[in-house]
């Protein structure tokens, strides 16, 4: 899986085929995490953890860094619950970091 190379005896039509599907695979499970990451389902602390997993970029430590809206506004969440998931990882709180 996920092989960009036609595998041994592939066809051009079956490799162009086995890229669609990973493309539409990968294009799911993109927007899969992007509903995750803001549905009320979800604590702030999962919310957040979507949000830098699919945007690599770890929650900031200074308060008024401004992704602390960003993130509040891509997570559904306000800027008071980013900033109270903030303080709990920096208290050591269950999710670290």
């Amino acid at each position: 899986m996920n092989e960009l190379w036609p595998r041994v005896g592939e066809s051009d039509a079956d490799y162009r085929e086995r890229l669609a599907q990973e493309r539409a695979v990968a294009q799911e499970r993109w927007e899969q995490a992007l509903r995750e990451q803001s549905s009320p389902e979800n604590d702030a602390a999962a919310r957040i953890r979507i949000w830098e997993r699919r945007h690599q970029i770890d929650l900031p430590r200074n308060p008024a860094h401004r992704l602390i809206a960003k993130i509040a506004a891509g997570t559904n969440l306000t800027v008071l619950e980013v900033l109270e998931e903030q303080r709990a990882r920096g208290r050591g709180g269950a999710n670290g970091g």
